[in-house]
């Protein structure tokens, strides 16, 4: 190519440039204020707040045995310390273990979840791109952009417009059990 062909050329992708409708849309906010996000975490706590609070007692039942042991420690026999300490450090490795159990489920069902709403988000996202005529739109990794482009609040607004049911919905009627039976 002779330099005015690259020259042309760049002046034509300069002008096309300049047509282009561009959008930046804030995914981390419509990840936390939408309402189809707060129904998956409602959900999320609602599913498995009866597994932490049975381990909230658990534990609670562990500190109070171990008050116990520290307090009848001096005059048990060294037999019954023996039984007593070794049952604390059992219980102390079950619940460990309970809990282990409780954060991987709840992080599978999190991870399930998030990806449903990720799939909700973008499709509102895009659904209002099209709607709008936008060329390009953008969301992570941009580091400025104008309030202009920002396309955040009027996806948030149709997302509102939604309301949260579809998402509320396919978090509490999840086929997949809440936590593991023990």
């Amino acid at each position: 190519m002779t330099t005015g062909a690259v020259m042309l050329a760049a002046l034509a992708v300069t002008a096309q440039a300049e047509e282009l409708k561009i959008g930046v849309v804030n995914y981390a906010r419509l990840m936390q204020e939408s309402p189809q996000a707060k129904a998956v975490q409602a959900a999320l706590r609602n599913e498995f707040s009866g597994k932490q609070r049975e381990l909230q007692t658990e534990q609670q039942t562990l500190k109070s045995k171990e008050a116990q042991l520290e307090r009848d420690g001096p005059t048990m026999s060294a037999d019954q310390r023996q039984v007593a300490e070794q049952q604390l450090r059992d219980g102390n490795r079950s619940l460990s273990e309970k809990v282990n159990e409780y954060q991987d489920d709840f992080n599978a069902r999190q991870n399930e979840e998030l990806s449903k709403l990720q799939k909700v988000l973008v499709e509102q996202v895009q659904t209002y791109a099209h709607a709008q005529k936008f060329d390009l739109v953008l969301a992570e990794g941009v580091i400025y952009a104008t309030p202009t482009i920002d396309i955040t609040e009027p996806v948030l607004a149709a997302l509102q417009s939604r309301g949260a049911s579809a998402a509320a919905t396919s978090a509490t009627t999840s086929t997949r059990p809440a936590a593991r039976p023990h």
